[in-house]
């Protein structure tokens, strides 16, 4: 039951995050909401926190309080039109969306990857 819920959760921050992606590229999204997505986009994968992960338990709340509650406020400023025409797209690709999952993935790890080479090489020689 616990994780019934906790996957519906996941869910629902998938699609709204979707959601925020497809508003971002509508041409009547406000400059306002493009801002503060992108603040929030650098927040979320930035390594630099208001509190810092190295504690244990605190410093992850900080993540999962933060974001998914600037999500929420940024879906619920976003003007009526634009979220509802960022809602469809969002669950048009959702349906759509295990193929473009699995190769976002592997191109991100290929990403990584390729970082953690080249880190590896610099630093070694």
């Amino acid at each position: 039951m616990l994780f019934n819920r906790l996957r519906r959760w996941v869910r629902l921050i998938k699609k709204d995050a979707l959601t925020l992606w497809f508003a971002c590229r509508d041409p009547h999204a406000p400059l306002w909401l493009k801002l503060f997505t992108g603040v929030l986009a650098v927040y979320a994968v930035s390594p630099i926190d208001l509190i810092p992960d190295v504690m244990p338990i605190v410093g992850w709340l900080d993540d999962a309080v933060i974001v998914p509650s600037g999500v929420m406020l940024l879906l619920r400023m976003m003007p009526t039109q634009v979220r509802a025409r960022s809602e469809a797209n969002a669950e048009l690709r959702q349906r759509q969306g295990k193929k473009m999952m699995s190769s976002s993935l592997i191109i991100l790890l290929l990403f990584w990857l390729a970082l953690l080479m080249w880190g590896v090489r610099h630093f070694m020689t």
